[in-house]
């Protein structure tokens, strides 16, 4: 099949012996390719069959004696040399502003192909262009010209791009000179103003504050410029909302000239004075804030924008990119309609996520890799993301040969069919073209694209570091480098366009704008009241009231409901028998965990909250118990039940995620900070492999409130328990949870039955949008799932309310016998209560099951125990090692409990792995510790 459009057709320079020549060489190629050389190989696979262009159109050829227009291999090395240029042009362009790196031209020279200026005289424009350029005349005029537009300022990578349309559309924008769209006169003193303002911004913090961090983003200051143009463009798109997410380096200059905070407003964060105080009274500006706080170059805004479009930069820790996922579940929500029945609908093209990367950090943070993964996924696109690298060409300390192995720090993009834009950061109107092609292309195409946005940091890591001390010979080059301002200022002046007197008034002024402003501050602080902000009043009540009750009648219409299949569609024969039974399951009062959770679900939707629930096997379940999402045993079709029950408005959407812990955690966290009334579920496979998602646990899910205010819903649901598979399939690590639990921050269950879960989901999805709402860990079971003993009936169901605590049934009746308490959390307490059964011969033992350790149900607790006089001893009881598990944060609340009476463990002993790996040795250290919690002749004497 011909491609000849992509660069116009090489047939045209050949005519008589040498057309007679390549026709022959094609009937050969069809044959026996292998006796082809291979430079006419890689012609004919390219261009296909040789025709005759006559006035512009391709007819075949019909032989015929005609002049030779050119030698058959100068064309054939001016085409290879032209498709050099488009393809290694980059190594030869101008994009680094301090010219600190070797250039590499060779692919790109007329000499490398044999070929002088002469040769390419010769040879017509049309076998180069589909579209000649005007001006263009011959093969010498086009190379010229395609080397003009490929080694400029900006630099091109889109080879890896996988369609023949963005291939095209690519290499039309850029030769066609579409890209490099004329720059007026007035938005050249417009770019002039805001370089002043972005520079001036910088210098101002630098002399006022001085020794105060800022890490700042001088050196690449055109990065605003960049920002500016990807939203104008967005918002021409009918953009209605962006999502920004980046670290600390230039964060406060994008506050403050992206999302419009005012300078006032900023200058009070380094003066310690409230910044409240200088809040805009128009009230398109939003900031949250918690009650501990961050510093300022964590902190985030939202912004109103003239048009309507609404810009959020979002929070961020210091751990560079683990922010990325976080953002792009925040853009998700913004595209995703949760008020239809059915799955969430997506319309990706009414948000947009732009991300932020260092250099350094690009190729070797290993979240970046998985939030492009995410691109093309049903469940975690966003129709394509912006990715800036905002490249000043050195780590923390580090040169780019101690950072990454590639040539570019862009490289592991082209792995995920993602154009690469380089531009030289000091050549302010390059970037502008860069920032709205950008926008173009993603608006157009709904793929990730990468600006590399190549400059270098003026300062240090910080500006109290001194980076000489490791980076000598750079930093005499930045040294001796005028900023872009001046840069771009003196070019202005030799187009005459202003004055060197005009541009010294505009900094002059533009300084004189940032005094103005902390003068302001300075006159503010004596109004300043300094009020410490308080934990929300909603946050200091440990155990919410919420009635989860609704009626037996209702659940058994929803269970039939679900249990109704579209005509002809046909379960796999085994599914089918297991989701019959829960027809039966009413009558029996069995009604197991997965049953008991989906019956949530649908009073959830039937109540009107939207439910989005991922993980790696989310759909069925990691242990096939879940069964939300059916397959036809026939052709494969799905059905999902919970879209056809009644009087539903509101979506129901699950989906299985791509095979990662952190960038799924990230992406759902990020969608509750965007969506309020989403119950939002992930599930890890195993309870450990959450393990790999602990940073987003750390900086975020357990402190965003404290910190900045964010308030999030979360459930994450980690399969724990121990039942002899080994040290990564048993433990949640629930200890790493109940280590970060303070201030209410969130609540951590271990459920022992389905009917206490079915009520926890629903408690969960009615503190969605409240001031109380919180996330949620709950160490979900994988041998309980179908143990009848933790099943529930219908009436739990319907007329029940979450437990904190549960009291183990038969026994505890004779109080006075009572010598021994016993409490734990999950599975091992199903394993006591199969070994104590009905309660007989167990008068001296009562057990209490801790079905919510955070926060500790210490009164309901306490009423137990004081139910109890004579009761000498209080067990905590666990299979986790006595170093992990609840122990040594139940410890600390059981001990004034026990009021005086002996506080004991049972359990594994200390241990570095988390259990055993062999079934033997599991089944003898489980019976110990389930023999020693309730044999009568281990209590106090």
């Amino acid at each position: 099949m011909s491609n000849n459009v992509l660069h116009g057709s090489p047939w045209s320079a050949f005519a008589g012996p040498n057309l007679g020549y390549v026709m022959e060489q094609y009937d050969l190629f069809l044959q026996s390719p292998e006796e082809v050389e291979p430079a006419l190989v890689e012609l004919f696979q390219q261009y296909g069959a040789p025709v005759l262009v006559e006035g512009g159109v391709e007819v075949a050829v019909t032989g015929g004696a005609v002049t030779s227009q050119a030698d058959f291999s100068k064309v054939l090395a001016a085409v290879k040399l032209a498709q050099s240029i488009r393809t290694y042009g980059h190594l030869a362009a101008d994009i680094y502003p301090l010219n600190n790196r070797a250039l590499d031209k060779a692919k790109v020279e007329e000499s490398a192909f044999g070929l002088t200026s002469a040769d390419l005289a010769e040879i017509p424009a049309a076998v180069f262009f589909k579209n000649v350029p005007a001006g263009i005349q011959n093969g010498r005029d086009a190379i010229a010209y395609l080397k003009s537009v490929y080694t400029d300022k900006i630099a091109f990578e889109y080879n890896q791009v996988g369609t023949t349309e963005e291939h095209e559309w690519f290499q039309s924008q850029i030769e066609s000179g579409a890209l490099f769209a004329t720059v007026s006169a007035d938005e050249k003193k417009a770019l002039l103003d805001r370089l002043t303002h972005v520079e001036n911004f910088e210098k101002f913090i630098h002399k006022t504050f001085v020794g105060q961090k800022r890490f700042s983003g001088e050196g690449l200051d055109t990065q605003i410029v960049l920002f500016d143009e990807i939203l104008k463009t967005a918002e021409a798109k009918n953009v209605k909302n962006v999502r920004i997410g980046m670290a600390h380096r230039g964060r406060l200059n994008v506050l403050t000239h992206i999302l419009n905070k005012p300078y006032d407003m900023m200058f009070s964060d380094f003066a310690h004075v409230s910044n409240e105080l200088f809040m805009p009274e128009h009230g398109r500006l939003q900031i949250t804030k918690g009650w501990t706080g961050d510093v300022k170059y964590h902190m985030g805004a939202s912004y109103v924008r003239d048009s309507g479009m609404t810009v959020k930069l979002a929070y961020n820790p210091s751990h560079l990119e683990i922010g990325n996922p976080v953002v792009l579940g925040s853009t998700r929500a913004t595209q995703d309609d949760v008020f239809v029945n059915g799955s969430a609908q997506h319309d990706a093209t009414s948000g947009l996520g732009i991300l932020v990367h260092g250099d350094a950090a690009f190729p070797g943070q290993g979240i970046v890799t998985e939030v492009m993964n995410f691109a093309k996924t049903k469940g975690f696109t966003t129709g394509g993301t912006i990715h800036i690298i905002a490249n000043n060409m050195i780590g923390f300390t580090t040169e780019l040969y101690d950072s990454r192995s590639s040539t570019y720090s862009s490289d592991p993009a082209k792995g995920y069919d993602i154009p690469v834009i380089h531009v030289n950061a000091d050549h302010p109107e390059a970037v502008a073209q860069v920032g709205r092609f950008a926008a173009e292309y993603r608006q157009k195409f709904g793929k990730d694209i990468i600006v590399d946005l190549i400059g270098y940091r003026r300062y240090g890591h910080n500006e109290t570091d001194d980076p000489t001390v490791t980076n000598p010979e750079t930093y005499k080059l930045v040294s001796k480098h005028d900023p872009v301002r001046v840069l771009y200022g003196t070019k202005l002046v030799a187009e005459g366009l202003v004055t060197e007197e005009q541009v010294k008034a505009l900094d002059n002024a533009a300084y004189a704008e940032m005094q103005a402003a902390y003068d302001h501050v300075k006159e503010m602080a004596e109004k300043d009241e300094h009020k410490h902000l308080e934990m929300p009043e909603a946050l200091t009540v440990d155990f919410p009231q919420v009635d989860t009750t609704t009626s037996v009648e209702r659940l058994q219409t929803i269970n039939e409901g679900l249990l109704v299949f579209t005509e002809g569609f046909e379960p796999q024969n085994k599914l089918g028998k297991i989701l019959e039974k829960r027809r039966d399951a009413f009558a029996t009062g069995k009604i197991d965990w997965g049953h008991a959770e989906t019956l949530a679900f649908a009073t959830m939707l039937q109540d009107g909250t939207p439910i989005r629930f991922t993980g790696q096997d989310a759909q069925r379940g990691t242990f096939s118990q879940r069964h939300l999402v059916l397959h036809d045993k026939n052709n494969g079709s799905e059905f999902t039940p919970l879209h056809h029950i009644q009087d539903v408005n509101v979506s129901f959407t699950v989906y299985n995620s791509p095979l990662t812990e952190a960038g799924v955690v990230g992406f759902e966290y990020g969608y509750t900070l965007e969506n309020d009334n989403v119950l939002a579920i992930w599930e890890a496979q195993f309870g450990d492999f959450a393990n790999m998602a602990q940073a987003m646990f750390d900086n975020f899910i357990s402190g965003a409130r404290a910190k900045w205010g964010q308030k999030s819903g979360l459930v994450m649901l980690l399969p724990h328990g121990y039942e002899g598979q080994g040290p990564e399939h048993s433990s949640s690590r629930i200890e790493r949870y109940l280590q970060m639990a303070a201030e209410n921050n969130w609540f951590v269950a271990n459920c022992s039955n389905a009917g206490n879960y079915y009520h926890l989901l629903r408690r969960q999805a009615a503190l969605l949008g409240t001031e109380g709402v919180r996330p949620l860990v709950v160490a979900s079971p994988k041998y309980l799932l179908r143990h009848p003993l933790a099943a529930a009936n219908a009436e739990q169901l319907a007329n029940g309310s979450f437990q904190e605590i549960i009291e183990q049934p038969g026994l505890g009746t004779k109080a006075e016998a009572v010598e021994r308490i016993v409490l734990g959390t999950g599975k091992v307490m199903i394993d006591l209560a199969d070994r104590v059964k009905d309660g007989a011969d167990f008068d001296h033992l009562h057990i209490v099951r801790v079905e919510q350790l955070y926060p500790f149900p210490s009164a309901q607790i306490a009423d137990v125990i004081a139910k109890y006089p004579n009761a000498k001893e209080v067990v905590w009881v666990q299979e986790e090692p006595k170093n992990q598990g609840a122990w040594n944060y139940a410890i600390e609340n059981l001990y004034e409990l026990s009021e005086g009476k002996k506080l004991r463990y049972v359990g594994r002993p200390a241990m570095s792995s988390t259990s055993e790996g062999d079934a033997d040795a599991h089944k003898e250290a489980q019976a110990a510790i389930i023999s020693e919690a309730v044999t009568e002749a281990a209590k106090v004497k």
